[in-house]
C-alpha cells in the first residue's frame, strides 16, 4: 500500500506539501498540486482524500453513528443533527453500532470509502487512536454524549454530574432519606457521571449505604429488575435515582408490581427528558438534557469545521434542567 511518502516522492515535493494539497487546507501552486493529485493517482493512495481533492468540492454528506436507535433518546439527538444538516443542504447516513466496537469500525471504514465529509459519532468504544486517524485524513469528527475526554476532537454533552446532583437534591429536599441509585454501565462516561454525582450529595446523609447502588443496562428490563435487587436489600428504600428516563420507567413498572404506591411511598426520578415520561404513571420527574440541542451544535460545529478545514478540539457541556412532576412532588395540603 502506498504511503504519503510514496506520493511525496514521485511527485518531488515535501510530504507536508501532499498533506495540504490532499486536505485543501492551504493554498498550493496549481502546477505543483497537479503533480500531487497525478502522483496519487498513479499510487492509489487514500481513495477517499483522492476524489475530496479530485473534485475540488466537498461531497455533501455526513455520518452520524448512533450506539442505539431504540432508545428515544438518540433519535431526538439524531433530529437535531438533521435538521442543521437539511437547511445547509447535507444529506445525513445513520448507522446504529450497538455499542459494538468492531461495527463502528466497519460503519468508519465503509463509510470513509463513500466519501463523507465528516463524522458525528455517540460512541463509548471508540478509541484514541481512531480519532487520530481521522483527523490525520482531513476528515473532521465530533463527539456527541458518550466518548472520550479527548483534545482531539470537538466533544459536546451535558453536565451529567450536575444534573445527578440535581436529582438527588430534589429527593431529598421531598423527604427521601434512603434514595437508591440504579446507574448505567460505567465504562460508559455519562453513567459514570452521574453516579458520582449522585454520590457527593447522598455520602454525608443518614440513610446513605452503598448496597443502595445497584446496575442496569439503560434500558426499562434492567430498571425493573435492579428495582427488585434493591428492595431485597432495602425494603424501606423511599427514593430512587435513575440512570436514565428507561431505569426509571422500568423502575416505576416493578413498583407497581409490588404494590408500592409511587410517590406516597417511593419517589422516582429519572435522567434525560425523553418524550416518554411525560405519559408514565405518574408522569416522571427527570433532569432533562438540551437533547435536540446537542444534536444541533454537534452538527453545526461539523459543518463549520467542514467549510473552514480548521479543526477544533473543545469539550462542551450543556447545562441540564430538573423537571419535577407527579412522580417525586408531595401531595398538596
Amino acid at each position: 500500500m502506498a504511503t504519503i511518502r510514496d506520493v511525496a516522492r514521485l511527485a518531488g515535493v515535501s510530504v507536508a506539501t501532499v498533506s495540504r494539497v490532499i486536505n485543501q487546507k492551504d493554498s498550493v501552486n496549481p502546477e505543483t498540486a497537479g503533480q500531487v493529485l497525478k502522483a496519487v493517482e498513479q499510487l492509489q493512495y487514500e481513495p477517499n482524500a483522492v476524489a475530496r481533492g479530485l473534485a475540488g468540492k466537498k461531497m455533501g454528506i455526513i455520518a452520524l453513528i448512533l450506539p442505539d436507535i431504540l432508545n428515544p433518546f438518540f433519535p431526538a439527538l439524531a433530529r437535531g443533527v438533521e435538521d442543521v444538516a437539511h437547511k445547509k443542504g447535507l444529506t445525513v447516513i445513520l448507522g446504529n453500532s450497538d455499542d459494538l466496537g468492531l461495527k463502528e469500525s466497519s460503519y468508519i471504514k465503509v463509510l470513509k470509502k463513500k466519501y463523507v465529509d465528516g463524522f458525528i459519532i455517540a460512541s463509548n468504544t471508540i478509541r484514541e487512536e481512531d480519532v487520530e486517524s481521522l483527523r490525520k485524513e482531513g476528515i473532521p469528527i465530533v463527539l456527541l454524549d458518550r466518548g472520550l475526554n479527548t483534545t482531539a476532537c470537538p466533544v459536546i454533552r451535558s453536565n451529567n454530574r450536575e444534573g445527578a446532583k440535581l436529582a438527588a437534591h430534589h429527593l431529598l429536599g421531598q423527604g427521601c432519606q434512603r434514595i437508591a441509585h440504579i446507574y448505567g454501565p460505567q465504562e460508559f462516561i455519562t453513567a459514570r457521571e452521574r453516579l458520582l454525582g449522585y454520590e457527593e450529595v447522598v455520602q454525608g446523609s443518614k440513610g446513605y449505604s452503598p448496597s443502595l447502588m445497584e446496575p442496569g443496562h439503560f434500558d426499562i428490563d434492567s430498571g425493573r429488575k435492579a428495582v427488585e435487587q434493591l428492595f431485597a436489600r432495602h425494603p424501606n428504600i423511599d427514593g430512587i435515582f435513575a440512570g436514565n428516563d428507561l431505569m426509571a420507567i422500568g423502575a416505576l413498572k416493578a413498583l407497581r408490581e409490588r404494590g408500592i404506591q409511587v410517590p406516597e411511598q417511593v419517589k422516582v426520578c429519572g435522567f434525560d427528558g425523553i418524550g416518554l415520561t411525560e405519559i408514565t404513571e405518574p408522569e416522571l420527574t427527570t433532569v432533562a438534557q438540551p437533547i435536540y440541542e446537542m444534536g444541533r451544535l454537534a452538527a453545526q460545529i461539523l459543518l463549520d469545521e467542514i467549510e473552514s478545514g480548521i479543526s477544533g478540539n473543545s469539550l462542551i457541556e450543556l447545562d441540564v434542567t430538573l423537571i419535577p412532576r407527579k412522580s417525586t412532588m408531595k401531595e398538596e395540603s
